[in-house]
């Protein structure tokens, strides 16, 4: 499988850091590695993503893991009715107020956060809500005297799902990405009841922070060069809008951002027809989703990402990507069981990925990253 790459060998190493760090993020996990990836996904983008699903699917969970990931200032809240401002962005200062000046004090609050997780956040009240617009649009809180411009690189939205106020559906358009989260298929129960046995409250490793990292992506992505993908970036909007799915002025140009991240994440400083397969997530329901999906299946299909192998198989739906996946996870899968004796059950997971392999590819048309993978897989289990 060929990759097109101009870029210099340290971006490519911050590709691979990143890869790591989402990978530590989505072990113990059961397919929510989507959401894992596209947090990664924003926050190298610069653009705040929501996350839209039942109580109980591990939304909140896949986001802390992943912020954990990325170090620097945290800061989560879970909104209500009765939520109020100064438990967002800080209480004001008394000793200020006793001097004439309304200015609050924000240390530890979202003004100072890098990453942000708010849970039910269509809850807030208007005061909140209105607040926070300054933050996600401009990086600016002001409010009374203050003024503090913001270091947020990400902010998490999670919701139950999307609300029917035209106001709140105006807020919800602020985030860039939507990802909509459903209970584990019945394929992957048995995979849940392990995992969900074993799991424990221990913090993932992390050799401390990676926002250095994601700034040097950041650059990369800013440096981007998008010449050669706005005719088909173009085309495929046109199509997207002739299919019905609303997309703002806004949400069109700023779409870009998350094709030159995606690029960036790839190792790569251009950005080729690759990486369109980000474009699914800007559309703002399930159902524009899935149009999105099957009015650009065709461009979707060349989509892949060595770092977001999850991501790009679940809006691209393409061979290429699939087969990423597939190496990522056999890769993965070999290094954990090592060159000793295989247990029962890591011959049950490599057997299952080559079940997977072979159900999906015809072996001599496979990409040949895939059919090393494969021949080491089939090494190991015969030893």
């Amino acid at each position: 499988m060929q990759t097109i790459s101009t870029q210099p060998a340290p971006l490519s190493t911050d590709a691979v850091v990143v890869r790591e760090a989402i990978a530590r993020a989505r072990t113990g996990l059961v397919d929510r590695e989507v959401v894992a990836e596209v947090v990664a996904l924003c926050a190298v983008a610069g653009e705040h993503v929501l996350v839209i699903g039942a109580p109980g699917t591990a939304k909140s969970e896949a986001v802390r893991r992943t912020a954990d990931q990325f170090g620097g200032r945290y800061f989560e809240y879970l909104l209500g009715r009765f939520t109020e401002p100064s438990e967002i962005f800080g209480p004001v200062d008394l000793r200020r107020l006793r001097e004439g000046f309304v200015e609050f004090e924000t240390a530890g609050m979202l003004p100072e956060a890098e990453v942000a997780f708010l849970d039910e956040v269509f809850l807030g009240s208007t005061a909140v809500l209105n607040t926070l617009l300054g933050i996600l649009n401009e990086r600016v809180f002001r409010r009374g005297s203050t003024l503090v411009t913001c270091p947020l690189r990400v902010c998490v939205g999670a919701a139950n799902s999307l609300p029917d106020d035209p106001a709140l559906a105006a807020f919800a358009d602020r985030f860039l990405a939507h990802v909509f989260v459903n209970p584990v298929p019945d394929a992957r129960l048995d995979e849940l009841l392990e995992v969900g046995w074993a799991a424990s409250s221990r913090p993932s490793e992390r050799a401390g922070s990676l926002l250095p990292t994601l700034d040097r992506l950041s650059r990369a992505a800013d440096g981007c060069d998008l010449q050669g993908v706005r005719g088909p970036l173009a085309a495929a909007i046109r199509q997207l809008r002739q299919a019905g799915v609303p997309l703002s002025d806004r949400r069109v140009v700023r779409s870009q951002r998350l094709v030159a991240a995606a690029a960036a994440m790839d190792g790569r400083t251009t950005a080729t027809a690759d990486d369109l397969w980000v474009l699914p997530l800007i559309a703002p329901t399930p159902h524009t989703q899935a149009s999105a999906r099957e009015v650009l299946s065709d461009l979707l299909a060349r989509g892949r990402n060595g770092s977001l192998v999850y991501a790009a198989e679940e809006f691209a739906r393409g061979e290429r990507a699939r087969a990423a996946r597939l190496v990522d996870a056999g890769s993965r899968l070999l290094d954990e069981v090592g060159t000793g004796p295989l247990t029962h059950d890591d011959r049950l997971r490599i057997e299952a990925t080559l079940r997977e392999i072979d159900a999906g590819f015809v072996l001599a048309d496979a990409p040949q990253a895939l059919r090393d993978t494969r021949g080491l897989l089939v090494a190991a289990i015969q030893r």
